[in-house]
């Protein structure tokens, strides 16, 4: 790790962006939003090795083809097959409890585009996993990038997505305009 804390303190020093972070427990799944660009992939590995806390992320299978498939595996990628049943959740939460640290980011927008509805996937890992939910993100406007709040969630998908609506209202992503307001389908009971 202390190679990539250097390799991030570099990064740090020429980016135009500042990093932010409040702490991060050892065990959480971690938003990515807003998610409007692949440079959200780089900043937020850039987070990671920063606070020195390994992050583990999904990523669709396609950008696992080699060499690249190696790299992205290294960095703690997950692949997914979005086309499919793949037990993901049930898959994620056995990583969780199996490890000591697992902090999972995940990009509920699911796209780096504009989307009416976030995917739920986030909260019901976190909830059949026992974890916190923490707030990564992004924020143009202030150049920075990092990890807010961690919250605990209630179970009450309403009062929660609240509280994370809250917190995001403002941020705008790398490139403006392609955020989404993060609403899930259906937030009048379980996700």
């Amino acid at each position: 790790m202390r190679i990539r804390r250097r390799l991030s303190d570099l990064y740090w020093r020429f980016s135009r962006w500042t990093p932010e972070a409040e702490p991060l427990p050892a065990r959480s799944v971690l938003i990515g939003a807003p998610h409007t660009s692949n440079w959200d992939f780089v900043l937020m590995v850039m987070v990671s090795w920063h606070v020195g806390v390994p992050f583990r992320f999904l990523a669709k299978r396609s950008v696992f083809w080699e060499p690249l498939g190696s790299l992205m595996r290294a960095l703690g990628g997950i692949p997914v097959d979005r086309g499919q049943e793949s037990g993901l959740t049930r898959r994620l939460v056995a990583m969780a409890e199996a490890g000591e640290h697992f902090v999972v980011v995940i990009t509920p927008e699911a796209t780096r585009g504009k989307v009416e509805h976030w995917k739920s996937g986030f909260y019901r890992i976190a909830r059949d996993a026992g974890l916190p939910v923490s707030l990564g993100f992004l924020d143009r406007d202030r150049m920075t990038c990092g990890i807010g709040p961690t919250i605990e969630l209630t179970g009450d998908v309403a009062a929660d997505m609240d509280r994370i609506r809250d917190f995001y209202r403002g941020k705008r992503g790398v490139r403006p305009g392609l955020e989404s307001e993060p609403r899930l389908r259906d937030e009048s009971g379980s996700p």
